[in-house]
């Protein structure tokens, strides 16, 4: 079994969810007493935060390779950065470290095709819905990808830093959540992708009829796969 490398903190509310989903896949694989191997980091996200805040993307980049590198010398034989927003670093996490990346928007690509889905809505933190470093990987891998309107944006926004990674679960936003996925429906996607990794916290796949790919899943999952050589 490889060791993952994790990089987490990002928030810490969904690291968490990270943490069991790989463990749970390695039991179901492996049964008994089997449990990951993995290393984790957990980033103070209040600097973090503040490097997207400023949009000191360089620092903020400069910040997880020196946590990926931290990762590799300890033994860990891949990278998984626990969060979609921070793969806008991911090629300077690349440039510090050896270690293969296993990077969330193309897992989520190959999780699509397998779907049969080629237009899909996009949630995650402004910077993942509006910035191309996220939505042009889908793009260049053959999809349509489809966002909310600005004020939905900023809706989504405000409930992923202001009530999720703080850990406020509220039923109003999640109604709120869910009808927006239903606009991106009408709208032509053939599901949804839950694009930030504390969007699973908050909206289940029984909470609409519409197809939902939850990145943290998605991400978790093979990730453990990989540490089983089965990805």
């Amino acid at each position: 079994m490889k060791t993952i490398g994790l990089i987490g903190g990002m928030s810490w509310e969904s690291t968490v969810t990270y943490y069991r989903i790989i463990n749970e896949v390695v039991r179901e694989r492996l049964g008994g007493l089997h449990s990951a191997r993995c290393l984790l980091y957990s980033v103070d996200f209040h600097e973090v935060e503040a490097c997207q805040r400023s949009g000191d993307w360089d620092a903020a980049g400069r910040m997880l390779a020196d946590v990926a590198a931290r990762l590799e010398r300890g033994g860990a034989d891949c990278v998984v950065i626990c969060t979609n927003t921070m793969h806008k670093v991911a090629d300077a996490v690349c440039a510090g470290t050896r270690l293969p990346l296993l990077h969330i928007a193309d897992l989520t690509a190959e999780e699509l095709r397998a779907a049969g889905v080629s237009a899909v809505g996009l949630l995650g933190t402004r910077y993942t819905m509006e910035e191309p470093f996220y939505r042009s990987r889908l793009e260049d891998a053959g999809f349509d990808v489809l966002v909310p309107d600005e004020a939905d944006r900023v809706l989504v926004n405000d409930v992923i830093f202001k009530e999720l990674c703080l850990g406020v679960v509220s039923d109003a936003s999640r109604r709120a959540l869910v009808e927006i996925i239903e606009k991106l429906s009408a709208r032509g996607a053939g599901g949804v992708i839950l694009g930030c990794t504390e969007l699973g916290l908050l909206v289940r796949p029984e909470d609409t009829s519409v197809r939902l790919f939850d990145t943290t899943e998605i991400h978790a999952r093979r990730a453990a796969l990989y540490a089983l050589a089965e990805a």
